[in-house]
């Protein structure tokens, strides 16, 4: 598969996972932007369409992938096809997850691990794959993966998704520091309540108490956008940020400072 658009040789490549929509779409279109080009991935190639074509008006050249975090053999496939195709990756984003609402004790084993292996398990061995490329090829880069203020505090029925993403965060700290002497950054954010297109916004977006109730919690009165999210992604993938890894960086409205 080969990445359309024109190829100058000089720009850098960014791979965003889960950006048919919402922020993965809002954070590739960004770097794009920002001067990468961009390797984009979905479940389902088709669902990438009108992304590829914003990222083309955009000017930079976009490789979209088919990548099931569910199994290593895609997330192999895709690193291979992306690599292959640009001859390398700088910025890996890890924004690909499911989510589930349901009360801790009606959550099945089923569910349970369908979740981690996507969301936990999936990220790591995406993770991985970035390492193992960038430390071959002798050359500096960085991990951003998307977590969630459920990874920070309590919330009610989202204890399966709450401690997925609170692993990413713990596994970004240890990636950090194992891969820190290879210059490699690894980091996440957080965004907290969020404006987006995901299904469980397009429910509770409709209804006034639950929006009046959920901003009444936040000290600066409105919903995290997709774009706050991008903004914060390029610029840990900036120089800007040349020296900071290991963090969470919460995209919260001052949510978590009670």
């Amino acid at each position: 598969m080969q990445a359309s658009g024109q190829n100058n040789g000089t720009r850098p490549v960014a791979f965003v996972t889960g950006a048919s929509y919402g922020i993965g779409a809002a954070c590739a279109l960004a770097l794009a932007r920002d001067g990468y080009d961009l390797a984009i991935a979905a479940t389902r190639l088709e669902n990438l369409a009108k992304t590829v074509s914003a990222l083309q008006s955009a000017g930079c050249r976009v490789l979209p992938v088919a990548l099931d975090l569910s199994e290593q053999s895609s997330i192999e496939a895709a690193m291979a096809a992306v690599v292959s195709a640009f001859g390398r990756v700088d910025v890996l984003v890890n924004n690909a997850a499911v989510n589930l609402r349901k009360k801790a004790v009606d959550v099945t084993p089923d569910e349970w691990n369908a979740h981690m292996r996507v969301n936990l398990t999936g990220t790591f061995f995406m993770s991985q794959q970035m390492g193992r490329h960038l430390i071959a090829a002798q050359r500096p880069g960085c991990i951003i993966s998307v977590t969630s203020t459920h990874a920070v505090i309590g919330a009610d029925e989202r204890s399966t998704y709450g401690v997925s993403k609170a692993g990413v965060i713990h596994m970004s700290r240890m990636l950090a520091i194992e891969w820190a002497e290879h210059g490699i950054r690894v980091n996440t954010v957080a965004p907290g309540r969020l404006d987006t297109e995901s299904p469980s916004r397009a429910s509770t977006g409709k209804d006034p108490r639950y929006m009046q109730a959920m901003l009444n919690k936040i000290p600066l009165h409105r919903l995290c956008t997709v774009e706050d999210v991008a903004g914060a992604v390029c610029y840990l993938a900036s120089e800007k940020a040349s020296y900071i890894t290991g963090q969470t960086l919460l995209l919260d409205g001052g949510l978590t400072s009670y």
